[in-house]
């Protein structure tokens, strides 16, 4: 594998026979291929050759990248996936189809409130933190099921999924199987669970999609 399309092609097919291996229907999952770090000239190659969905880390260096892209290819969606600061929540908002790192109460109120002042609706999830670390962004899992609630209740936020880092040096399996019980009893429908490593595991967990950096555009 030379360059970014051919492991694109790649991922694809390992996706498909995960899909197929686990009993779920074709194109069950979506590939959210991560672009952070990466400059808009490495990046087109891979939208040019069919793949829609991309994931960045922050707001700030997306927002350096991403319009012209977009200008230039309409149907492209874009995933925040990197923690959010309050203060960026405006940009967020006008950049992101799909922010997947709701994570605590003043976050929730800060995109309601922007999305209600932009008449903008990005698509939400809400990220957990299974192994409970203490560096690592997202809600603890004892805490999940009544924040949703919250988000819904409180801030008037449809939270549509779930999100997920597993701790590096542990099996990924139980914190993908915990992801998916508790977006069972939060009542929703979306998991967004597995990386590189690791993304084949998630997809027989029930992953909706998967987000995959290194191994499409390689080491950063």
């Amino acid at each position: 594998m030379t360059n970014a399309v051919e492991r694109l092609q790649a991922v694809k097919a390992k996706i498909a026979n995960a899909e197929r291996e686990a009993k779920r229907a074709p194109g069950a999952v979506t590939l959210v291929a991560v672009s952070k770090t990466f400059a808009a000239e490495d990046i087109r190659p891979v939208i040019e050759a069919g793949q829609r969905v991309f994931g960045e880390n922050r707001v700030q260096e997306a927002q350096g990248k991403w319009p012209a892209l977009k200008a230039a290819f309409a149907d492209v969606e874009l995933h925040l996936i990197g923690p959010l600061q309050s203060n960026k929540a405006k940009e967020a908002v006008a950049l992101f189809h799909v922010i997947e790192t709701v994570d605590r109460e003043k976050i929730a109120a800060e995109l309601s409130k922007e999305m209600a002042r932009q008449g903008r609706a990005p698509k939400l999830y809400v990220q957990v933190n299974t192994g409970s670390e203490p560096q690592k962004a997202g809600i603890e899992p004892r805490e999940a099921v009544a924040f949703v609630k919250r988000c819904r209740d409180v801030h008037g936020l449809a939270i549509e999924g779930l999100m997920c880092i597993p701790p590096a040096d542990e099996n990924p399996g139980p914190h993908f199987a915990l992801l998916e019980k508790l977006a069972r009893e939060a009542g929703v429908a979306k998991l967004s669970m597995g990386m590189s490593g690791d993304y084949e595991i998630a997809i027989a967990f029930g992953a909706t999609s998967v987000r995959v950096g290194s191994a499409i555009f390689g080491s950063r």
